[in-house]
């Protein structure tokens, strides 16, 4: 009998599976359904797009003739309505009925909405989708002014992209650091002056009490919880992502903040697995469970995932040291690994757009950013995958050129 293999959700994690699926298991029955209207589109790429730095064309990685070819049934605009993991069946909303022999869940999931008054008017942004995409980039087009919410990575985003639109924008974080839980005052003080130079002025301890409208429902203002007000035509809001995890209440699934799974991107029941943001795996390196929600990362598990699914065993392991990397400056930023976590840290600072910071756990390096010179990141890399205890030798971790080579063996410490 020809095994079926269905797989919800069609970003680079389920579309990775999907594609590992087909050339491990050529004449299975694999089907990959998603609600967005779209093929697999580059998920990074978009937001130079609503910079207007790039046009359409570039953005897709898959067209649907790529499903066609490779016989894989790609059902898009399509809501699944129910799992049921003991008959092994997905419904979905046109009243279609998929049988599996495997599923894959790679929902990935939806962008927080800041629970204030008018925070879905019109002229409030998120930023997750190409569809997102498009509007953002419609609406900063138009706009003079404009506020940004959410002091982290996709919030820079929005930040950008008000800069690069000649959008004059305020940016209102809750602390007193953008990405307080990863940058110092030395390393955010790099931001914040690149901010400013894109004519988007950071406002710190701040936040937004509510949004203001006009007579048409357009956002027109945000105010802080002092009161204090600022104009905007345009509101980019990033506070995190809730897991689209509401067809899996009334499975076995264990849950816990996003889908737990193991190693192997196995979940806590027989045949099902997932791959991508959404999931809390195991974490080899570490030895405990995290969350990454990095395009790399996502790849490596939707492939990993895929390869387990055909395989019937465990034998593909995800470790994986994750990347995320910001190119909105005149210098490049890059963080790797877990660089929240940790017991323990060193920093430097080598210029004014030069510093970088190591954190450790255990004596052992788990993540870091680097801004501006990103040459050392391979080696901390590698430092991570090997386990290596080097938090006694940061001296050597923290110089300018760093050499691996005059660490003292493992051995030796």
């Amino acid at each position: 009998m020809t095994a079926s293999y269905v797989i919800i959700g069609d970003g680079i994690a389920g579309s990775s599976a999907a594609e590992t699926v087909r050339e491990d298991a050529p004449d299975a029955d694999v089907t990959v359904i998603t609600d967005e209207g779209e093929a697999l589109y580059n998920r990074i790429l978009i937001k130079e797009f609503a910079k207007g730095k790039l046009p359409e064309a570039p953005m897709s990685i898959h067209q649907p003739d790529w499903y066609d070819e490779r016989d894989i049934d790609l059902r898009l605009n399509t809501f699944v309505t129910d799992i049921d993991t003991d008959a092994h069946t997905v419904d979905t909303h046109e009243g279609e009925q998929f049988d599996y022999d495997k599923l894959l869940l790679a929902t990935g999931g939806t962008p927080v909405q800041l629970p204030v008054p008018n925070s879905d008017a019109e002229g409030v942004h998120h930023f997750w989708t190409f569809e997102d995409a498009r509007a953002i980039a419609e609406r900063a087009e138009a706009a003079d002014n404009g506020v940004v919410v959410g002091a982290g990575l996709l919030g820079i985003d929005f930040a950008a992209i008000c800069g690069a639109q000649d959008v004059e924008a305020h940016y209102l974080m809750r602390g007193e650091n953008w990405w307080r839980y990863a940058l110092s005052d030395d390393g955010a003080e790099i931001i914040h002056g690149a901010l400013e130079d894109n004519n988007v002025t950071p406002v710190f301890d701040s936040g937004v009490d509510r949004f203001e409208t006009d007579d048409t429902g357009h956002v027109s203002a945000a105010v802080t919880p002092d009161g204090d007000r600022y104009d905007c035509e345009f509101a980019g809001v990033a506070i995190g992502l809730d897991f689209n995890l509401e067809l899996l209440q009334n499975t076995d699934i264990e849950l816990d903040d996003g889908v737990v799974v193991d190693e192997h991107m196995q979940t806590s029941v027989d045949d099902v697995y997932a791959a991508g943001d959404l999931t809390r795996y195991y974490d080899t390196i570490l030895d405990e469970y995290a969350q990454n929600g990095s395009w790399g990362s996502a790849k490596e598990q939707g492939s990993i995932a895929g390869e387990n699914m055909v395989a019937d065993s465990e034998e593909a392991t995800f470790r994986w040291v994750s990347s995320y990397s910001i190119t909105h400056f005149d210098f490049p930023f890059l963080s790797f690994g877990h660089p929240t976590l940790g017991d323990d840290h060193a920093e430097a600072k080598f210029s004014d757009t030069e510093w970088r910071r190591v954190a450790f756990k255990d004596g052992k390096i788990v993540g870091g950013v680097l801004i501006g010179d990103l040459a050392p990141q391979s080696k901390y890399k590698k430092l991570i995958r090997e386990e290596r205890v080097v938090a006694d030798q940061k001296d050597v971790l923290m110089q300018e050129e760093v050499d691996l080579d005059e660490l003292a063996p493992t051995a030796e410490q």
